[in-house]
């Protein structure tokens, strides 16, 4: 194995998982609930919920718990008071989108909307709250832009706070032009950093905590080899590397986190396929599970969940295997919090699967449980 830049990043490793594991040190309450974001379809208006048994691995049956257009990617404030939700509900002649705040019933998991801000762009896509929930920032697809907002304590969001257009374009013909697929906090809630498909670039911004505004750093922005398409963004939680999931390539990129001044550097680049596969294939979601020792991406078009073993002391990746996910492009899959099972959400087969994640190894097995809802497109534990 090549040597790794890593090494001599240890101690400061050392020091940060002491930090970042503090930060989570309260243990989040067993889930017993699960939010699913749609896209409008005949059998789908909005933000679904059903009913999770975290000892059995069977989800049951979604019903409609907040009506709203094509809610296609929600996040849950760390307080688990609010659900946020990008609205992509734009069209040809407005072709904008909205994000939307929802307050939570704890006894029942029924949704009450509390405020609406439009987008600042069109095809909004993924959707974050920092860790000390107050500040939420958005990624435009469509409209090639992130942004960020305050959101109250009442739960109210505020008017954008910064927005940031961005220019340029790739070496794809799907790089024409910008298009912003994910926003992601540092652990610490310190920085954030926008994946743009369009651009192969991670943006990263300094949070300022009492305003929610964003701010640029003083360091390069992180790129990825060209025409790799970054969209989503994970750290690890307890090393100083993050990974982002490339989705015109098929890979997965490993980072060096700086986190004094928040600079990202690609150290490492895998394919999420098997050497042998030829599918025609993008990549979708990716998620680091809770114990740091496996990170997991998802394949459309191979219909796999890919998964990565990782090197304890680097950070580093091994590629160990793409498992079916049990249905046709799973566009986005959650981990339940205790790292137990996996729920993958399949946008063209209508289905939620869910798998055993083996404690050993991280391999995915079917669990039988099965739910039908309409282009489920993003998973949230509650």
């Amino acid at each position: 194995m090549h040597a790794s830049p890593f090494r001599s990043l240890l101690p400061a490793a050392t020091g940060l998982a002491l930090l970042w594991s503090s930060i989570g040190a309260e243990a989040a309450p067993k889930a017993t609930r699960v939010y699913l974001g749609t896209y409008a379809s005949e059998t789908s208006r909005g933000i679904h919920m059903a009913a999770w048994d975290p000892a059995t691995g069977v989800l049951g049956e979604p019903e409609l718990a907040g009506e709203t257009a094509s809610p296609s990617f929600l996040a849950l404030t760390p307080d688990r008071k609010f659900l946020l939700a990008v609205n992509e509900n734009g069209t040809e002649t407005q072709p904008g989108g909205a994000i939307s705040s929802w307050g939570i019933d704890a006894a029942t998991g029924r949704l009450t909307r509390r405020s609406e801000q439009p987008s600042q762009g069109g095809a909004p896509c993924h959707v974050s709250v920092s860790p000390d929930s107050r500040t939420v920032i958005i990624a435009n697809y469509g409209g090639g832009s992130f942004a960020s907002y305050r959101l109250e304590a009442d739960g109210v969001l505020s008017a954008p706070v910064t927005f940031v257009q961005n220019k340029g374009q790739g070496s794809l013909d799907r790089q024409s032009k910008p298009h912003g697929h994910s926003g992601t906090f540092s652990p610490d809630g310190r920085f954030a950093f926008f994946c743009d498909l369009g651009l192969d670039r991670i943006f990263g911004r300094r949070v300022i905590a009492e305003t929610s505004a964003l701010e640029p750093l003083t360091v390069p922005d992180a790129t990825v080899k060209g025409g790799s398409g970054p969209r989503h963004f994970a750290f690890h939680p307890s090393l100083p590397t993050a990974y982002v999931i490339n989705e015109t390539s098929s890979t997965m990129t490993t980072l060096a986190f700086n986190a004094q001044n928040g600079e990202l550097k690609p150290v490492q680049t895998l394919s999420t396929l098997p050497a042998a596969v030829t599918d025609r294939n993008s990549t979708a979601h990716v998620a680091v599970h809770p114990s740091g020792k496996w990170v997991y991406g998802s394949n459309r078009g191979h219909d796999s969940i890919a998964r990565f073993i990782v090197d304890p002391s680097t950070g580093w990746l091994r590629f160990a295997e793409a498992a079916p996910s049990g249905g046709k492009v799973p566009r986005n899959f959650g981990i339940d919090p205790a790292g137990e099972w996996l729920l993958a959400a399949h946008q063209e087969s209508n289905s939620v699967v869910v798998h055993k994640i083996d404690p050993s190894t991280g391999a995915l097995t079917p669990a039988g449980s099965t739910a039908t809802v309409g282009k489920p497109v993003c998973v949230v534990f509650y």
